[in-house]
């Protein structure tokens, strides 16, 4: 959802669609809704860190997965958390 969420336009839209089709998806549990819940709440005003962050962060977090993003200063504010950059630009 993020990607369609910076894509431009449809052919973004199509691109970012395609460019996933083959990862699996992750659906968040109800714990990992209440943590995401308390941590956008949590750091929101203080860090900006979005719904939809919140919710990824919690994902991973709760499979205890490494989210791998090129915003790692972002998400560096949630606990428990394990982030990487996946390749430098």
């Amino acid at each position: 959802m993020e990607l369609i969420h910076d894509a431009q336009n449809k052919q973004q839209v199509r691109k970012a669609l395609q460019m996933v089709a083959p990862l699996q998806i992750i659906w968040p549990t109800e714990t990992d809704c209440a943590r995401a819940l308390s941590d956008f709440t949590a750091y929101y005003l203080s860090h900006k860190v979005g719904l939809i962050d919140a919710l990824i962060a919690a994902c991973a977090v709760g499979r205890n997965a490494t989210l791998c993003t090129f915003n790692v200063k972002h998400y560096r504010v949630i606990p428990g958390l394990n982030v990487d950059q996946p390749y430098s630009r």
